[in-house]
Protein backbone atom coordinates (compact mmCIF):
# COMPACT_ATOMS: atom_id res chain seq x y z
CA UNK A 1 0.00 0.00 0.00
CA UNK A 2 1.23 3.28 -1.34
CA UNK A 3 2.29 5.58 1.76
CA UNK A 4 0.19 8.70 2.47
CA UNK A 5 1.63 11.91 2.08
CA UNK A 6 -1.21 14.30 3.22
CA UNK A 7 -1.73 14.85 6.68
CA UNK A 8 -3.53 13.26 9.03
CA UNK A 9 -7.29 14.09 9.25
CA UNK A 10 -7.58 17.17 11.57
CA UNK A 11 -4.09 18.21 11.53
CA UNK A 12 -1.61 20.48 8.98
CA UNK A 13 1.35 21.37 7.99
CA UNK A 14 2.66 24.57 8.67
CA UNK A 15 4.63 26.15 5.62
CA UNK A 16 7.31 28.56 6.40
CA UNK A 17 5.01 32.09 5.53
CA UNK A 18 2.83 30.84 8.05
CA UNK A 19 5.33 29.75 10.60
CA UNK A 20 7.46 33.31 10.27
CA UNK A 21 3.56 34.66 11.68
CA UNK A 22 3.11 32.07 14.29
CA UNK A 23 6.48 32.59 15.84
CA UNK A 24 6.24 36.46 15.67
CA UNK A 25 2.64 36.09 17.47
CA UNK A 26 4.55 33.80 19.76
CA UNK A 27 6.87 36.55 20.07
CA UNK A 28 4.38 39.36 21.27
CA UNK A 29 2.71 37.10 23.32
CA UNK A 30 5.55 36.31 25.58
CA UNK A 31 6.86 39.60 25.90
CA UNK A 32 3.03 41.27 26.61
CA UNK A 33 2.55 38.86 29.43
CA UNK A 34 5.83 38.83 30.72
CA UNK A 35 4.84 42.93 31.18
CA UNK A 36 2.13 41.61 33.21
CA UNK A 37 4.40 39.88 35.44
CA UNK A 38 3.46 36.48 34.02
CA UNK A 39 5.91 33.55 34.26
CA UNK A 40 5.77 31.01 30.88
CA UNK A 41 5.49 27.06 32.83
CA UNK A 42 5.04 23.73 30.26
CA UNK A 43 3.11 20.75 31.07
CA UNK A 44 3.27 17.43 29.74
CA UNK A 45 1.44 16.59 26.82
CA UNK A 46 -0.16 13.14 28.11
CA UNK A 47 -2.47 13.71 31.38
CA UNK A 48 -3.70 10.84 33.60
CA UNK A 49 -7.57 9.29 31.93
CA UNK A 50 -8.59 10.30 35.14
CA UNK A 51 -8.01 13.54 35.39
CA UNK A 52 -8.85 14.44 31.77
CA UNK A 53 -12.33 12.24 32.59
CA UNK A 54 -12.98 14.21 36.16
CA UNK A 55 -16.07 15.98 34.20
CA UNK A 56 -14.86 19.24 34.52
CA UNK A 57 -14.13 19.77 30.45
CA UNK A 58 -17.72 19.44 29.32
CA UNK A 59 -18.00 18.42 25.84
CA UNK A 60 -14.15 18.15 25.23
CA UNK A 61 -13.85 14.68 27.40
CA UNK A 62 -15.66 13.45 24.48
CA UNK A 63 -13.12 14.41 22.30
CA UNK A 64 -9.94 13.12 24.30
CA UNK A 65 -7.35 11.12 22.45
CA UNK A 66 -6.83 7.86 24.56
CA UNK A 67 -3.55 6.24 24.59
CA UNK A 68 -3.50 2.15 25.43
CA UNK A 69 -1.45 0.95 28.53
CA UNK A 70 1.77 -0.15 27.41
CA UNK A 71 4.11 -3.42 27.84
CA UNK A 72 2.79 -6.09 29.62
CA UNK A 73 -0.25 -3.61 31.30
CA UNK A 74 -1.99 -3.80 28.45
CA UNK A 75 -3.82 -6.95 28.04
CA UNK A 76 -6.47 -6.63 25.53
CA UNK A 77 -7.98 -9.97 25.04
CA UNK A 78 -9.19 -10.28 29.15
CA UNK A 79 -10.66 -6.54 29.40
CA UNK A 80 -13.95 -5.74 29.50
CA UNK A 81 -13.92 -2.01 30.21
CA UNK A 82 -12.42 0.50 28.93
CA UNK A 83 -10.34 1.74 32.13
CA UNK A 84 -8.76 -2.03 31.46
CA UNK A 85 -6.95 -0.83 28.55
CA UNK A 86 -6.65 3.18 29.01
CA UNK A 87 -4.59 4.97 31.43
CA UNK A 88 -3.97 8.08 29.63
CA UNK A 89 -4.76 10.73 27.18
CA UNK A 90 -3.89 14.12 25.25
CA UNK A 91 -5.15 16.86 26.88
CA UNK A 92 -7.56 18.71 25.22
CA UNK A 93 -6.42 21.84 26.96
CA UNK A 94 -4.31 23.60 29.05
CA UNK A 95 -6.56 24.18 32.39
CA UNK A 96 -6.79 20.77 33.86
CA UNK A 97 -3.25 20.30 33.05
CA UNK A 98 -2.46 23.55 34.98
CA UNK A 99 -4.42 22.80 38.05
CA UNK A 100 -2.63 19.87 38.44
CA UNK A 101 0.77 21.33 37.71
CA UNK A 102 0.00 23.94 40.81
CA UNK A 103 -1.34 21.61 43.20
CA UNK A 104 1.56 19.57 42.68
CA UNK A 105 4.17 22.24 43.07
CA UNK A 106 2.26 25.34 45.00
CA UNK A 107 4.82 24.98 47.64
CA UNK A 108 7.41 26.15 45.00
CA UNK A 109 5.38 28.98 43.47
CA UNK A 110 4.61 32.33 44.22
CA UNK A 111 1.85 33.24 45.41
CA UNK A 112 -0.34 34.70 43.95
CA UNK A 113 0.75 32.88 40.99
CA UNK A 114 0.74 34.28 37.52
CA UNK A 115 1.15 31.57 35.11
CA UNK A 116 1.50 31.67 30.96
CA UNK A 117 1.29 28.22 28.91
CA UNK A 118 1.93 27.67 25.21
CA UNK A 119 1.69 24.67 23.78
CA UNK A 120 -0.57 21.95 21.57
CA UNK A 121 -3.73 20.54 22.57
CA UNK A 122 -5.98 17.50 20.48
CA UNK A 123 -9.58 17.10 20.29
CA UNK A 124 -11.40 14.30 18.09
CA UNK A 125 -13.24 17.24 16.84
CA UNK A 126 -15.19 17.60 13.75
CA UNK A 127 -12.11 20.14 11.28
CA UNK A 128 -13.78 23.83 9.96
CA UNK A 129 -12.45 26.61 9.44
CA UNK A 130 -9.77 28.14 11.99
CA UNK A 131 -10.45 24.61 13.71
CA UNK A 132 -8.07 21.49 14.21
CA UNK A 133 -7.83 18.21 15.99
CA UNK A 134 -4.19 19.45 16.89
CA UNK A 135 -3.99 23.36 17.60
CA UNK A 136 -1.99 25.34 19.75
CA UNK A 137 -3.47 27.68 23.08
CA UNK A 138 -2.24 29.97 24.76
CA UNK A 139 -3.45 30.57 28.28
CA UNK A 140 -2.62 32.95 31.64
CA UNK A 141 -3.73 32.18 34.60
CA UNK A 142 -3.97 33.73 38.24
CA UNK A 143 -4.38 31.60 41.18
CA UNK A 144 -4.18 32.35 44.62
CA UNK A 145 -5.90 36.29 43.81
CA UNK A 146 -9.68 35.82 45.05
CA UNK A 147 -10.59 39.71 43.94
CA UNK A 148 -11.40 41.52 40.69
CA UNK A 149 -7.97 42.25 40.31
CA UNK A 150 -7.62 39.25 39.05
CA UNK A 151 -10.01 40.01 35.98
CA UNK A 152 -8.88 43.39 35.23
CA UNK A 153 -5.07 42.24 34.91
CA UNK A 154 -6.21 38.97 32.39
CA UNK A 155 -8.34 41.15 29.97
CA UNK A 156 -5.85 44.11 30.32
CA UNK A 157 -2.98 41.64 29.34
CA UNK A 158 -5.28 40.15 26.59
CA UNK A 159 -6.51 42.95 25.01
CA UNK A 160 -3.34 44.61 24.95
CA UNK A 161 -2.04 41.27 23.11
CA UNK A 162 -4.38 42.08 20.62
CA UNK A 163 -3.94 45.61 19.96
CA UNK A 164 -0.25 44.92 19.01
CA UNK A 165 -1.09 42.49 16.99
CA UNK A 166 -3.08 45.06 15.18
CA UNK A 167 -6.45 44.26 15.79
CA UNK A 168 -8.92 47.08 17.18
CA UNK A 169 -12.29 47.37 17.00
CA UNK A 170 -13.18 44.39 18.32
CA UNK A 171 -15.67 43.10 22.10
CA UNK A 172 -14.39 41.39 25.42
CA UNK A 173 -18.23 39.85 26.18
CA UNK A 174 -18.30 39.66 29.92
CA UNK A 175 -21.12 37.93 32.36
CA UNK A 176 -20.91 35.88 35.69
CA UNK A 177 -22.21 32.33 36.18
CA UNK A 178 -23.69 33.50 39.33
CA UNK A 179 -25.84 36.15 36.88
CA UNK A 180 -26.86 32.84 35.22
CA UNK A 181 -28.34 31.30 37.84
CA UNK A 182 -30.22 33.92 39.77
CA UNK A 183 -31.65 35.04 36.06
CA UNK A 184 -32.94 31.12 36.36
CA UNK A 185 -33.87 30.98 39.74
CA UNK A 186 -35.55 34.67 39.37
CA UNK A 187 -38.03 32.42 36.48
CA UNK A 188 -38.76 29.39 38.64
CA UNK A 189 -35.95 26.89 36.62
CA UNK A 190 -35.36 24.07 39.00
CA UNK A 191 -31.59 24.64 40.11
CA UNK A 192 -30.73 20.83 38.80
CA UNK A 193 -32.14 21.77 35.27
CA UNK A 194 -29.63 25.19 35.11
CA UNK A 195 -27.47 23.18 33.24
CA UNK A 196 -29.89 22.23 30.66
CA UNK A 197 -31.08 25.62 30.35
CA UNK A 198 -27.60 27.22 29.86
CA UNK A 199 -26.85 25.18 26.79
CA UNK A 200 -30.38 26.44 25.43
CA UNK A 201 -29.52 29.83 26.41
CA UNK A 202 -25.84 29.54 24.76
CA UNK A 203 -27.92 28.89 21.44
CA UNK A 204 -29.39 32.10 21.54
CA UNK A 205 -27.04 34.32 18.76
CA UNK A 206 -28.41 31.21 16.12
CA UNK A 207 -31.30 30.21 16.85
CA UNK A 208 -32.79 33.60 18.29
CA UNK A 209 -35.56 34.66 20.75
CA UNK A 210 -38.16 33.31 19.28
CA UNK A 211 -35.77 29.61 19.09
CA UNK A 212 -34.47 29.15 22.77
CA UNK A 213 -38.30 30.16 23.92
CA UNK A 214 -39.32 26.82 21.58
CA UNK A 215 -36.96 24.43 22.80
CA UNK A 216 -37.10 25.62 26.68
CA UNK A 217 -41.18 24.95 26.01
CA UNK A 218 -40.11 21.46 24.29
CA UNK A 219 -37.88 20.52 27.25
CA UNK A 220 -40.74 20.94 29.52
CA UNK A 221 -40.31 24.01 31.34
CA UNK A 222 -43.40 26.09 32.83
CA UNK A 223 -44.62 28.41 30.24
CA UNK A 224 -44.86 31.39 32.43
CA UNK A 225 -41.16 30.81 33.81
CA UNK A 226 -40.02 30.74 30.01
CA UNK A 227 -41.99 33.78 29.14
CA UNK A 228 -40.90 35.66 32.51
CA UNK A 229 -37.22 34.58 31.55
CA UNK A 230 -37.25 35.76 27.91
CA UNK A 231 -39.00 39.41 29.05
CA UNK A 232 -35.71 39.42 31.21
CA UNK A 233 -33.64 39.97 27.76
CA UNK A 234 -36.11 41.62 26.19
CA UNK A 235 -35.91 44.04 29.11
CA UNK A 236 -32.48 44.33 28.74
CA UNK A 237 -32.59 45.40 25.48
CA UNK A 238 -34.45 47.95 25.70
CA UNK A 239 -32.66 49.67 28.99
CA UNK A 240 -29.43 52.20 28.21
CA UNK A 241 -27.62 50.44 31.13
CA UNK A 242 -28.18 46.43 30.50
CA UNK A 243 -26.58 45.53 33.97
CA UNK A 244 -28.29 47.97 36.13
CA UNK A 245 -31.64 47.22 34.35
CA UNK A 246 -30.80 43.30 35.28
CA UNK A 247 -29.43 44.01 38.65
CA UNK A 248 -32.80 46.23 39.70
CA UNK A 249 -34.99 43.56 38.07
CA UNK A 250 -33.84 40.53 40.21
CA UNK A 251 -33.30 42.23 43.00
CA UNK A 252 -32.63 40.27 46.27
CA UNK A 253 -32.55 37.55 44.02
CA UNK A 254 -28.78 38.81 42.76
CA UNK A 255 -26.06 39.39 45.32
CA UNK A 256 -25.79 42.80 44.92
CA UNK A 257 -22.05 42.37 45.10
CA UNK A 258 -21.97 40.11 42.04
CA UNK A 259 -23.27 42.97 39.77
CA UNK A 260 -21.58 45.56 41.77
CA UNK A 261 -17.75 43.51 41.09
CA UNK A 262 -18.56 43.03 37.20
CA UNK A 263 -19.31 46.79 36.68
CA UNK A 264 -16.03 47.84 38.56
CA UNK A 265 -14.61 45.09 36.48
CA UNK A 266 -16.02 46.83 33.57
CA UNK A 267 -14.71 50.56 34.17
CA UNK A 268 -11.86 49.68 35.13
CA UNK A 269 -10.26 48.16 31.90
CA UNK A 270 -12.44 50.55 30.08
CA UNK A 271 -10.29 53.51 32.10
CA UNK A 272 -7.35 52.02 31.58
CA UNK A 273 -6.91 49.75 28.40
CA UNK A 274 -4.68 50.21 25.86
CA UNK A 275 -6.41 48.42 23.13
CA UNK A 276 -9.09 49.78 20.37
CA UNK A 277 -12.38 47.64 21.38
CA UNK A 278 -15.26 47.50 23.64
CA UNK A 279 -16.37 45.52 27.41
CA UNK A 280 -19.83 44.34 26.67
CA UNK A 281 -22.11 42.89 29.08
CA UNK A 282 -23.72 40.23 27.70
CA UNK A 283 -26.35 38.29 29.94
CA UNK A 284 -26.18 35.51 26.85
CA UNK A 285 -23.17 34.40 27.49
CA UNK A 286 -22.69 31.01 29.32
CA UNK A 287 -19.20 29.61 27.82
CA UNK A 288 -19.57 25.45 28.05
CA UNK A 289 -16.94 24.58 30.65
CA UNK A 290 -18.89 22.95 33.85
CA UNK A 291 -15.87 24.36 36.52
CA UNK A 292 -16.64 27.97 35.86
CA UNK A 293 -17.64 29.33 38.82
CA UNK A 294 -17.90 33.48 39.00
CA UNK A 295 -16.85 35.81 35.60
CA UNK A 296 -16.20 34.70 32.16
CA UNK A 297 -15.45 36.22 29.25
CA UNK A 298 -15.05 35.95 25.84
CA UNK A 299 -13.25 37.71 22.39
CA UNK A 300 -15.46 38.49 19.97
CA UNK A 301 -13.94 39.36 16.62
CA UNK A 302 -15.81 40.58 13.62
CA UNK A 303 -13.52 39.60 11.26
CA UNK A 304 -13.73 35.91 12.20
CA UNK A 305 -17.75 35.71 13.20
CA UNK A 306 -17.39 34.15 16.30
CA UNK A 307 -15.14 33.50 19.19
CA UNK A 308 -11.65 34.26 19.24
CA UNK A 309 -10.53 33.22 22.63
CA UNK A 310 -12.25 33.16 26.19
CA UNK A 311 -12.09 32.27 30.04
CA UNK A 312 -13.30 32.57 33.17
CA UNK A 313 -13.01 32.32 37.10
CA UNK A 314 -12.86 28.75 38.51
CA UNK A 315 -12.49 29.16 42.02
CA UNK A 316 -13.38 24.84 43.22
CA UNK A 317 -11.15 23.22 40.41
CA UNK A 318 -7.42 22.99 42.73
CA UNK A 319 -9.88 21.57 45.55
CA UNK A 320 -10.50 18.76 43.37
CA UNK A 321 -6.78 17.87 43.81
CA UNK A 322 -5.82 19.30 47.20
CA UNK A 323 -8.66 18.95 49.03
CA UNK A 324 -8.76 23.32 49.92
CA UNK A 325 -10.34 25.50 47.49
CA UNK A 326 -7.73 27.76 45.78
CA UNK A 327 -9.29 31.02 43.72
CA UNK A 328 -8.11 31.18 40.04
CA UNK A 329 -8.92 32.31 36.97
CA UNK A 330 -7.52 32.39 33.37
CA UNK A 331 -7.89 33.50 30.12
CA UNK A 332 -7.27 31.65 26.37
CA UNK A 333 -6.55 33.53 23.22
CA UNK A 334 -7.47 31.72 20.31
CA UNK A 335 -4.03 31.25 18.58
CA UNK A 336 -4.64 29.21 15.59
CA UNK A 337 -7.90 31.79 14.87
CA UNK A 338 -5.38 34.95 15.26
CA UNK A 339 -3.22 33.28 12.96
CA UNK A 340 -5.87 32.73 10.38
CA UNK A 341 -7.12 36.21 10.55
CA UNK A 342 -3.53 37.35 9.94
CA UNK A 343 -2.64 35.47 7.52
CA UNK A 344 -5.34 36.08 5.47
CA UNK A 345 -5.74 39.61 5.61
CA UNK A 346 -1.98 39.35 4.04
CA UNK A 347 -0.14 40.40 7.41
CA UNK A 348 3.84 40.99 7.02
CA UNK A 349 5.89 40.18 10.05
CA UNK A 350 7.68 43.75 11.00
CA UNK A 351 11.05 44.40 11.83
CA UNK A 352 12.80 41.28 9.95
CA UNK A 353 16.36 41.11 9.17
CA UNK A 354 17.32 42.22 5.74
CA UNK A 355 17.94 39.21 3.49
CA UNK A 356 20.35 38.32 0.83
CA UNK A 357 20.54 35.40 -1.72
CA UNK A 358 24.39 34.24 -2.48
CA UNK A 359 23.49 32.66 -5.70
CA UNK A 360 26.56 30.30 -6.51
CA UNK A 361 27.26 28.91 -10.29
CA UNK A 362 27.74 25.09 -9.91
CA UNK A 363 31.10 23.91 -10.00
CA UNK A 364 32.71 26.36 -7.82
CA UNK A 365 34.43 24.73 -4.90
CA UNK A 366 37.36 24.66 -2.77
CA UNK A 367 39.04 28.05 -1.82
CA UNK A 368 36.56 29.93 -3.62
CA UNK A 369 33.93 28.32 -2.30
CA UNK A 370 35.84 29.36 1.09
CA UNK A 371 35.49 32.36 0.31
CA UNK A 372 31.97 33.01 -0.84
CA UNK A 373 30.50 31.30 2.59
CA UNK A 374 33.35 33.36 4.55
CA UNK A 375 31.62 36.66 3.21
CA UNK A 376 28.09 35.11 4.16
CA UNK A 377 29.62 34.53 7.37
CA UNK A 378 30.74 38.28 8.36
CA UNK A 379 27.09 39.38 6.38
CA UNK A 380 25.18 37.20 9.13
CA UNK A 381 27.71 38.53 11.85
CA UNK A 382 26.39 41.86 11.19
CA UNK A 383 22.94 41.28 11.80
CA UNK A 384 21.78 40.08 8.16
CA UNK A 385 19.83 36.85 6.99
CA UNK A 386 21.98 34.92 4.23
CA UNK A 387 20.87 32.35 2.35
CA UNK A 388 23.55 30.35 0.59
CA UNK A 389 22.17 28.28 -2.55
CA UNK A 390 23.59 26.54 -5.84
CA UNK A 391 22.64 28.70 -9.03
CA UNK A 392 19.38 27.33 -11.11
CA UNK A 393 19.56 27.75 -14.98
CA UNK A 394 16.59 29.58 -14.59
CA UNK A 395 17.67 32.28 -12.36
CA UNK A 396 14.88 34.90 -13.32
CA UNK A 397 12.67 31.57 -12.14
CA UNK A 398 14.32 31.07 -8.90
CA UNK A 399 14.62 34.72 -7.97
CA UNK A 400 10.91 35.17 -8.18
CA UNK A 401 11.13 31.87 -6.06
CA UNK A 402 13.28 34.11 -3.17
CA UNK A 403 11.85 37.77 -3.64
CA UNK A 404 7.78 35.25 -2.34
CA UNK A 405 10.45 34.33 0.60
CA UNK A 406 11.54 37.87 1.21
CA UNK A 407 14.90 37.99 -0.40
CA UNK A 408 15.36 41.18 -2.40
CA UNK A 409 19.12 41.61 -2.37
CA UNK A 410 21.00 38.89 -4.88
CA UNK A 411 24.84 38.37 -5.02
CA UNK A 412 25.86 36.30 -7.92
CA UNK A 413 29.42 34.22 -8.00
CA UNK A 414 30.68 32.38 -11.28
CA UNK A 415 33.69 30.06 -11.31
CA UNK A 416 34.71 33.11 -14.24
CA UNK A 417 34.76 36.43 -13.60
CA UNK A 418 31.54 37.62 -16.09
CA UNK A 419 32.82 40.08 -19.27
Amino acid sequence: MALNKKPTTGMKDILPEEMRIREYVQQVIRETYAGFGFTQIETPCVESIGNLTSKQGGDNEKLIFKILKRGEKLNVADATTEEEVVDGGLRYDLTVPLVRYYSNNAASLPSPFKALQMGNVWRADRPQRGRYRQFMQCDIDILGEPSNLAEIELILATTTTLGRLGFKDFQIRINDRQILKAMAGYCGFPEESYDSVFITLDKMDKIGADGVKAELLDSGFDAAGVEKYLGLFAGMEQASDKLTYLADTLGEALDGEVSRGLREIIDSVETTKTAQFDMVFDATLVRGMSYYTGTIFEIAMPEFGGSCGGGGRYDRMVGKFTGQDTPACGFSIGFERIVLLLTESGFTVPGQKDRVAFLIEKGIGGERLCEIIGEAQKEREAGRQVLVVRMNKNRKFQKEGLQKEGYEDFREFYKEALK
